[in-house]
């Protein structure tokens, strides 16, 4: 990889290490994430409840919450519409137990991925409307659903959409719209994902209604969908993750319980990375696999008994989920290897008869994270092709299919992540009308692997002090990342080993000191440069290590240099 050293303004370093009595090392690591500014470092270190932004500054906040009032008083019977992913149902979730504490009377409904696709649907606003139901509220999800607000008026039906996802062609004709990305709203925070602009109509409701005390227990919810939707950990995503995850240490609700129990990390606090990789893929699972329904009633459970069989029920559909993922994988890579021309185009397109859909943007990332390189898989069934595509930066996804949009039934997503729908018949038509706009628009450099380095370190630098001053910084996310030191003219000292057949363990001294390094899935690609008479540079972060009861503290490599 190509290391990019991180170099912010001496005199802001020194204006926040002086101030804030901190560490040049911390307050470099705040100026990296463009924290510069004291009071703002000082939110930025201690995350509190009332640094949350006043609700009423999104657009149509208020008339949201008047015409909910009214629906409550009138008793009628509200639906709320969710998406089938982490963000969708934990918006739902926590929207579901909000109206419900203030006396509404509630249903929902979460999309099942290969029956109702993604979006709202007029049928299922039809069925609303025949049982009784008189106001809408969907979670992130109905920024592009015209028609069917549009039915929804028709049958006699208000609805309110909340979502954050960038609104096209103008606006819903909805009786409000809460997104903080529509071109008319002045809300300060722009990075909010489904479940913080819900929680957002949740803070003014409950302010209206006297029940502030409860907000904080929310956000428990709250931060696992914003931490499993990797939106920016900043501004009001940092307060929702950290209060949060705070709060998942000693969780009241049957099914949270439940889920972390399944998950193995009920003897211990749970963190970003927890969410990311253990909690979250469990929520998804249900999605992924077709349901969607279990992760509501997983929270809405009444007794230990039913929330710990849906949470198990959660874990077998994520160990079916990965099995399935694997397979497709090992045949994705068995395809590479017949057809090796597919890996040396810039834009990789790998197509299979039969996979599942649910799964193939997990394979899609880890193409594209191998290869760095655009990567689109396309599950082929009865002459259809069901694609996901994921990108590193420096190549925008989207604006690549909209190059060939002529090709698709239906298209959508960002720079670095795609979903699609063609003729399968179109398949290799697509692959080189892709590799002929990536010819024109990708430079020499811009796929070549990078990694951004925040500060040089002497191994003597690091103590348990640095450690309790970078885990200041936690939770780590997109927009805070986790810290990555580099450290030069390294030894090693010790033979390195082989761990579970992918991961690799070392040992590194420098001025006396010595440590252990470890990089995960490195084995392969490394072990034969790591001689003892050879020096090394690292690029690493920094975990403590816990071993027969002794503390320590271990390098996490993430890249090596063999000097």
């Amino acid at each position: 990889m190509l290391w990019k050293i991180a170099s912010p303004e001496l005199h802001v370093v020194r204006e926040l290490a002086h101030t804030l009595k901190i560490s040049g090392t911390l307050a470099t690591l705040l100026a990296n994430r463009g924290v510069t500014e004291p009071l703002s470092a000082q939110k930025f270190l201690q995350p509190k409840f009332e640094y949350l932004e006043d609700p009423l500054k999104m657009t149509d906040l208020a008339k949201a919450v008047e015409r909910i009032f009214v629906s409550i008083e009138r008793q009628e019977k509200i639906l709320i519409y969710g998406d089938y992913d982490v963000d969708g149902t934990t918006a739902v979730v926590i929207l579901r137990k909000a109206l419900e504490m203030l006396g509404a009377t509630t249903a929902y409904h979460i999309p099942r991925r290969f029956v109702d696709g993604y979006g709202m649907k007029s049928e299922i606003v039809e069925q609303a409307a025949r049982e009784g139901v008189k106001l809408i509220i969907s979670v992130d999800t109905g920024i592009k659903a015209f028609d069917v607000v549009q039915r929804a008026a028709d049958l006699g039906l208000d609805c309110i959409i909340t979502d954050h996802h960038l609104p096209e062609n103008g606006l819903p004709h909805a009786l409000a719209v809460l997104n903080p990305k529509r071109p008319d709203c002045s809300y300060p925070d722009k990075n909010l994902c489904g479940v913080g602009v819900a929680f957002k109509l949740v803070q003014e409701l409950f302010t209206r209604a006297g029940k502030e005390k409860y907000l904080v227990s929310f956000l428990k919810i709250v931060a696992i969908g914003t931490i499993a939707d990797v939106v920016p950990l900043v501004g009001e995503n940092r307060v929702f993750a950290k209060i949060g995850l705070e709060g998942l240490q000693m969780p009241a609700n049957f099914g949270l319980k439940s889920l972390i129990e399944v998950c193995g990390l009920d003897s211990r606090a749970i963190t970003s990375s927890d969410i990311g990789f253990r909690l979250a893929p469990r929520i998804n699972a249900v999605g992924r696999m077709g349901g969607g329904e279990q992760v509501i009633e997983l929270f809405a459970a009444a007794d230990e008994e039913k929330s710990r069989s849906l949470a198990q029920e959660m874990d077998r559909l994520n160990r079916e989920r990965q099995l399935i993922e694997d397979q497709i994988l090992r045949q994705a890579e068995e395809r590479v290897t017949v057809e090796p021309r597919l890996v040396k185009q810039c834009v990789i397109v790998i197509d299979g008869e039969g996979w599942h859909r649910g799964v193939i943007g997990i394979v899609a990332t880890k193409v594209s994270e191998e290869h760095h390189r655009p990567v689109l898989i396309i599950a082929k069934e009865n002459g259809v092709g069901y694609g996901s595509g994921r990108s590193p930066e420096g190549f925008h996804l989207l604006e690549a299919l909209e190059s060939c949009r002529d090709l698709f039934d239906r298209f959508g997503g960002h720079a670095q992540a795609v979903g699609f729908q063609l003729p399968a018949a179109r398949i290799e038509e697509l692959r080189q009308r892709l590799n002929t706009h990536a010819a024109r628009v990708v430079g020499d450099h811009d796929l070549e692997p990078s990694l951004e380095i925040d500060s040089e370190l002497r191994l003597s630098d690091i103590d348990d002090n640095l450690l309790q001053e970078i885990d200041r910084l936690a939770p780590f996310g997109p927009s805070n990342p986790q810290p990555v030191f580099a450290a030069n003219d390294l030894a090693v000292i010790a033979e390195p080993r082989v761990l579970k057949g992918r991961h690799l363990k070392f040992r590194v001294e420098q001025d006396g000191k010595a440590l252990d390094a470890v990089g995960w899935n490195l084995a392969h690609s490394k072990p034969l440069s790591l001689s003892p008479d050879r020096k090394l540079s690292l690029a690493f972060a920094l975990a403590p290590n816990t071993y027969q009861g002794i503390q320590s503290i271990q390098l996490i490599v993430k890249d090596i240099q063999v000097q």
